[in-house]
């Protein structure tokens, strides 16, 4: 990291004072530079490891650190752009554990600058929940939440917002002021998470599928007043809304494969195509941020949140290639519709840890509802139910299409946190790929083969974290300190629920 950081500094003072400088000048600079960024970061060291493992590449493989020629090319691309959009802000943005955009905007002036020293942030902004009581930060550590953290800029994420005048955006890993990764970092744990699929001779090809809902606004918005939704946007009026949404998050790298409207009166469906990597759930968490503010600009309120009556899902399809992304392992070279051993294996993970899993999905009370939406009876459970093109399975494999097998995980709401889905998908797939059972019989086939132990998908909140801080498996990957945190995060909430402000709370939180 002590490299990385130099260089940018190099080329950052470069740059600027190109044309007035000597090459022997020069190289005086660079080793006073050199001085400097290691005083300044003293914990370089341990950043560089986890970068050499979690930094973003612009090839399949996502774990792997920016070459110098790479960086530079960056470097040399955003002070272009910076400069053919006269933009005057930048939002350092992450994720908090809903997966909220957080952000501190700069005055682009200062972009070089922060590049190389981060941006600093109250921790708390990216881990309390969404209306935190005077006696919340007593409930685990005060202390954790009275410190500041830094924002680390991914520089392959800088984009100019397409729906916010003269300002561009770059996605942020987080750390502590002593240079350690954020352990609840919901984007540090999923790039972990690549990073180990790697180590196992796979790469992820996957993308999201998300349901919202437009509102119209009143002309007041208060605890008591909730809008209807804009039945409008099932015709062609709104138009222009979707153009101008879909052709933003073509310019912010984030590629719309579809959009449609969906079951109900101003809900609708987009498909991203899928991507690589971590570039997946960095093109959801765009999508999350920018729906809204173009909303706006049209006197709308776009929602994830999920209420009784409405099913916003968000859907995880995925699929395992190989590192060079040529070959699709759970294609069957038979051409019929069946997974791959390996592919049989990835589901045997899914299914294994489903209900862990479930409350990462589906992390509030009412995300839960649409699990058991076809049946009447009280229940502490549904069964995890898996199939071959059939979208009311917990896992639907589609063999069909150009994109080849995939599986659909439908156990994600649109209110989760996208890196969190993808942690978790990951973590549970791999899980399966090490273990020793064997494969299993399909939906429909004889039972004398050998299945696995039937899983099930908790109703209640309560049992599924109970379900999360029982399963080894997923407290090792996806790290002690985090499922402790989360565990106990939502164990707040619900002793704190109020059952008629809900909506309400998740309504104005999520928009």
């Amino acid at each position: 990291m002590i490299c990385y950081l130099t260089f940018i500094y190099s080329l950052l003072q470069d740059t600027r004072d190109e044309s007035n400088e000597t090459k022997a000048s020069k190289m005086s600079k660079l080793k006073r530079t050199r001085k400097k960024v290691t005083k300044l970061h003293a914990f370089s060291t341990e950043i560089g490891e986890m970068d050499t493992s979690d930094s973003k590449d612009d090839s399949n493989d996502s774990t792997q650190m920016p070459t110098a020629p790479q960086l530079s090319s960056r470097m040399k691309h955003i002070k272009q752009e910076m400069a053919k959009n006269h933009l005057q802000f930048v939002r350092f943005e992450a994720t908090d554990l809903h997966g909220v955009s957080r952000s501190k905007s700069i005055p682009a002036h200062f972009f070089q600058e922060k590049v190389i020293h981060g941006v600093y942030m109250p921790r708390g902004y990216l881990e309390l929940i969404p209306s935190p009581k005077d006696n919340e930060v007593d409930h685990i550590r005060a202390t954790c939440f009275n410190s500041d953290i830094v924002l680390m800029p991914e520089l392959s994420t800088f984009r100019v917002l397409p729906w916010a005048e003269r300002t561009a955006r770059v996605i942020c890993d987080t750390f502590t002021v002593t240079g350690e990764p954020l352990l609840t970092s919901p984007r540090h744990i999923a790039k972990r998470q690549l990073s180990q699929l790697q180590d196992f001779g796979f790469s992820l090809f996957s993308a999201f599928i998300y349901d919202f809902c437009i509102f119209g606004v009143p002309e007041i918005i208060n605890s008591k007043t909730i809008s209807l939704p804009a039945s409008t946007l099932l015709n062609n009026h709104d138009q222009p809304f979707i153009q101008e949404l879909v052709d933003g998050l073509y310019h912010t790298g984030a590629n719309v494969e579809s959009f449609s409207s969906s079951t109900r009166p101003g809900q609708m469906e987009i498909c991203f195509l899928p991507e690589f990597g971590i570039s997946s759930a960095d093109n959801a968490f765009t999508l999350r941020t920018g729906v809204k503010e173009v909303a706006r600009k049209y006197n709308y309120i776009a929602s994830f949140f999920i209420e009784t009556g409405f099913c916003n899902s968000g859907i995880l399809s995925h699929s395992l290639w190989d590192l060079d992304g040529k070959k699709n392992m759970f294609c069957s070279s038979s051409g019929i519709e069946q997974l791959t051993i390996t592919g049989e294996k990835w589901l045997a993970g899914l299914l294994k840890h489903s209900a862990a899993i479930s409350c990462l999905m589906a992390p509030a009370v009412s995300c839960r509802k649409r699990y058991s939406k076809e049946s009447r009876e009280q229940k502490e459970s549904v069964p995890t139910t898996w199939g071959y093109n059939d979208n009311s399975c917990a896992f639907n494999i589609k063999c069909h299409g150009e994109k080849g097998t995939r599986i659909e995980n439908k156990l994600g709401s649109a209110t989760a946190n996208p890196y969190l889905v993808l942690a978790a998908t990951v973590a549970a797939g791999l899980d399966g790929l090490q273990s020793t059972d064997g494969v299993f019989a399909g939906p429909e086939d004889s039972t004398d083969l050998h299945q696995p132990k039937p899983s099930e998908i908790p109703l209640k909140l309560e049992d599924a974290l109970m379900a999360l801080e029982e399963d080894q498996c997923l407290r090792q990957a996806l790290g002690e300190t985090f499922i402790r945190y989360f565990v106990a995060m939502k164990k707040y909430e619900l002793e704190n629920e109020e059952t008629d402000a809900e909506r309400n709370k998740f309504l104005e939180y999520f928009i």
